[in-house]
């Protein structure tokens, strides 16, 4: 989800140790041994500015949907109609002036989120591949996700992608129950949902995601254990799971809020989640991230760079970064957030080359 997306995917809250049993948070190793006897303290010496990473992330925000779900509080806007090549020219344009500050050598993965991605057109999808290639090196086994939703996944779709250069698609699946679906006020039903994913493990075999939502309103722990049953007949070798949560100002929230639909027990989401493990690891599932499950070495690169806290750009409406300018002589990692409302981040990438909002250098501890 996702995450760093423009808007916030919540997953469900757990502590869970870093990759690698250590990483950024482990603390100093012992000192030098003492030696034969007192030694002159030696002079300070000067810090030398971290060398900058020659790699990042990036990802790619497509603002706009068909509708808006009922759970959604994502950067995401319903219009009547999408200039399509203008969002295109500022996007390409915005990815180049970012990968030109950053002084990036290599794009490890990029992932095109949003809104509904999959509402774009392939051309849109090439032309800003296309850029990046030209602005940085992109390896031709880097990954390169698509988000999708059902309802926009034909099969001449998904090979216009394909040929765009996504070798990955991660499919909104969210529930393989009607009834759950209409709660979510998602525009597909299971039955093309199923066809979705068919169509999709067919062009991207071994390279295709399914996100699952657990914790609805009503739901039980017997009705989440037979849709993670149903998504397991379904699925490639790669799950993503999240906890629903309800935003406020959501249609969601305010049924919730007003008392029509019941609110889910804290016990019962955690044994939700617990079940979820359970049954996807008998399956030969890794739980590698605090969302994300996969087997057969399935693992997202793209989610792992977010997991281990490397450099990421975020291009397009609302989209967040995590970077070194360098190019502007910036030697600290910097939270960036693009100018959230599609309109006036067109204005800005137009006058100035990105519509970046908001610029915060971190910490080494917020880091």
């Amino acid at each position: 989800m996702a995450a760093v997306r423009g808007c916030r995917r919540a997953a469900v809250a757990v502590a869970a140790a870093r990759p690698g049993g250590g990483g950024p948070g482990r603390g100093p190793g012992p000192g030098p041994a003492a030696g034969p006897g007192p030694a002159a303290e030696p002079a300070p010496q000067p810090v030398p500015a971290p060398a900058a990473p020659a790699t990042a992330a990036l990802y790619v925000h497509w603002p706009y949907c068909r509708k808006r779900c009922s759970y959604c509080n994502f950067n995401t806007y319903v219009v009547p109609a999408v200039d399509e090549a203008a969002v295109r020219a500022c996007l390409v344009r915005e990815a180049r002036t970012l990968l030109r500050l950053s002084q990036v050598h290599s794009i490890t993965s990029v992932f095109f989120g949003g809104g509904t991605p999959s509402l774009a057109s392939p051309r849109t999808i090439a032309a800003v591949l296309e850029a990046v290639a030209g602005a940085a090196h992109l390896p031709t086994s880097a990954e390169v996700t698509l988000e999708a939703n059902p309802s926009s996944t034909d099969t001449s779709r998904l090979t216009g992608f394909r040929a765009a250069g996504v070798n990955r698609l991660s499919i909104g699946v969210q529930s393989l129950d009607d009834a759950e679906l209409q709660l979510l006020g998602r525009e597909h039903t299971a039955a093309e949902a199923r066809k979705a994913v068919e169509a999709a493990r067919g062009l991207f075999p071994g390279r295709t995601s399914i996100d699952l939502m657990f914790g609805l309103p009503g739901q039980s722990r017997d009705a989440w254990a037979q849709g993670l049953e149903a998504a397991l007949g379904l699925c490639d070798d790669h799950i993503s799971l999240y906890q629903l949560t309800l935003e406020r100002g959501t249609a969601l929230a305010a049924q919730v809020r007003g008392g029509t639909l019941p609110l889910p027990p804290q016990d019962l989401l955690a044994d939700m989640y617990q079940t979820a493990r359970t049954v996807l690891m008998a399956a030969g599932f890794r739980h590698y991230e605090v969302s994300n499950f996969a087997r057969k070495g399935a693992l997202s690169n793209h989610n792992l760079s977010y997991w281990r806290a490397d450099q990421y750009i975020g291009v397009g409406p609302g989209a967040h970064g995590r970077f070194m300018p360098r190019g502007e002589g910036g030697c600290s990692r910097e939270a960036r957030v693009q100018t959230p409302e599609p309109v006036a981040w067109m204005r800005e990438v137009q006058s100035q080359g990105h519509g970046t909002r908001s610029r915060v250098v971190l910490s080494p501890l917020e880091q």
